[in-house]
C-alpha cells in the first residue's frame, strides 16, 4: 500500500488529505513495477496534480526537478494488456500513443471510462482510502 499526502488541498494553505494506493501486479504488471519503482526513489515527492478534468481523470506525476524528470523521459515502457475496466479509483499510466508510458499517471474519477479499455489504458492499481480527497483535487 502506498500512502499519498496532499497539501494545500482545496487549495487553502495547510490544509491535508492523504490516499492509499494498492498496486496489483495482476492486473498490470510492468506498470505496477514502474509505479513502486517511482515511489521507492521518491519520485512523487512534491509533485503537483497538474491536470484535473471533472468527473473524469486527476493527472500527476511530472516532477519539479528538470534533471529527475530528464532520467525519465526516454524510460518508456511497453504497454500491459488491459485486463480490467477504467472505472472510478483505478490508476493508469497516460500514454502518448502505444509502448510510451514513462511517469505521469491519472485516477480515474468516475465508472464511465470504459472506453479508456479499447485505447489500451491498462490499470496498475486501485485507490483504497481516501477517494474523498481526490475528489477534491481541481
Amino acid at each position: 500500500l502506498i500512502e499519498f499526502t496532499v497539501n494545500n488541498l482545496d487549495g487553502e494553505e495547510g490544509k491535508t488529505g492523504t490516499f492509499v494506493v494498492q498496486t496489483r501486479p495482476d492486473w498490470a504488471p510492468i506498470g505496477a513495477e514502474r509505479f513502486e519503482t517511482l515511489v521507492d526513489k521518491a519520485f512523487f515527492d512534491g509533485c503537483r496534480i497538474f491536470r484535473v478534468l471533472p468527473g473524469f481523470v486527476a493527472q500527476f506525476g511530472i516532477n519539479g526537478d528538470p534533471e529527475v524528470q530528464a532520467k525519465w523521459r526516454s524510460q518508456n515502457l511497453r504497454d500491459d494488456p488491459v485486463k480490467v475496466t477504467n472505472k472510478r479509483g483505478t490508476v493508469v499510466f497516460a500514454t502518448a500513443g502505444p509502448n510510451t508510458r514513462t511517469t505521469q499517471l491519472f485516477v480515474n474519477l468516475n465508472d464511465r471510462n470504459s472506453f479508456l479499455d479499447r485505447q489500451g489504458f491498462s490499470p496498475l492499481g486501485e485507490v483504497v482510502s481516501g477517494m474523498d480527497v481526490v475528489d477534491r483535487f481541481f
